[in-house]
């Protein structure tokens, strides 16, 4: 974002309700426009993104597809207001993200979108209920012991309530991450490389679980370097340098 910019990313602004808004067919939950962002790596600056513009359908299952250093890590930390971009405009749910305070990007963080990372990035010394639990005491919120263990439940991992991420393989650790990432009810879940780490067979048992989340009508985006993993997905978008080289519309799923 410009420097100095009235609203800048994490600024102090007008900050109209996110998230208001459901059920409508067709409606447009995220759009970039013209978006940019450099890095400066020692002195020499890296263009991770060159102007990047799209737009996702809510319910829709997207794929961002491209090899390493395409730009697909940066673009999913600005969609999940991770990052903030040197310019252009990104709307989520059609709010200006830029005119948003670090309180509020924060609270979208925690209540509009979940979070799903190839590393799975639980935390050691907590078991899979406590890990799951985490978002909703960061809101203060009651019965989350409760609320944790019904979403493992949904995730096929009911009896794994009290197993740290040790006493867990890769796929059961990446079913509690989604779990993690689901116990907010999020509008869109970002998953970042969700099946790098796991062998084909867990892999398809996880895209499938993004896939039925999907079906029920929330929108998943899922970065990916895999054409086979990107294939499972509706819609793909691929990334080159920096820039979006195809972006077929796709049918959008059902609205949520």
């Amino acid at each position: 974002m410009e420097e100095g910019r009235p609203g800048a990313c994490g600024q102090p602004a007008g900050e109209p309700a996110v998230g208001t808004r459901k059920g409508r067919a067709a409606e447009m939950i995220i759009e970039l426009h013209d978006i940019r962002k450099t890095y400066d790596m020692g002195g020499s600056p890296v263009h991770a993104l060159r102007g990047v513009s799209m737009g996702i359908e809510a319910g829709q299952m997207v794929a961002v597809i491209g090899a390493s250093g395409s730009g697909k890590s940066t673009l999913m930390q600005i969609l999940g207001c991770l990052d903030c971009p040197d310019g252009g405009r990104y709307l989520l749910e059609g709010q200006d993200v830029a005119g948003l305070s670090k309180n509020r990007l924060a609270e979208i963080r925690n209540r509009r979108i979940g979070f799903v990372f190839q590393s799975f990035n639980l935390l050691a010394r907590l078991n899979a209920m406590e890990n799951v639990e985490l978002p909703l005491l960061y809101r203060g919120a009651r019965g989350c012991r409760k609320q944790a263990a019904a979403i493992l439940e949904r995730v096929g991992l009911g009896d794994r309530l009290r197993h740290r991420p040790s006493q867990l393989s890769g796929g059961q650790a990446q079913r509690v991450a989604i779990a993690r990432a689901l116990v907010t009810d999020p509008a869109i879940l970002l998953a970042d490389e969700p099946t790098g780490n796991l062998d084909t067979a867990t892999s398809g048992e996880i895209l499938q679980l993004l896939a039925g989340l999907n079906a029920e009508g929330r929108t998943v985006v899922l970065v990916t370097h895999e054409a086979d993993v990107a294939a499972r997905c509706p819609r793909q978008i691929y990334m080159r340098d920096g820039r979006i080289v195809d972006a077929p519309a796709g049918p959008p799923t059902a609205a949520r």
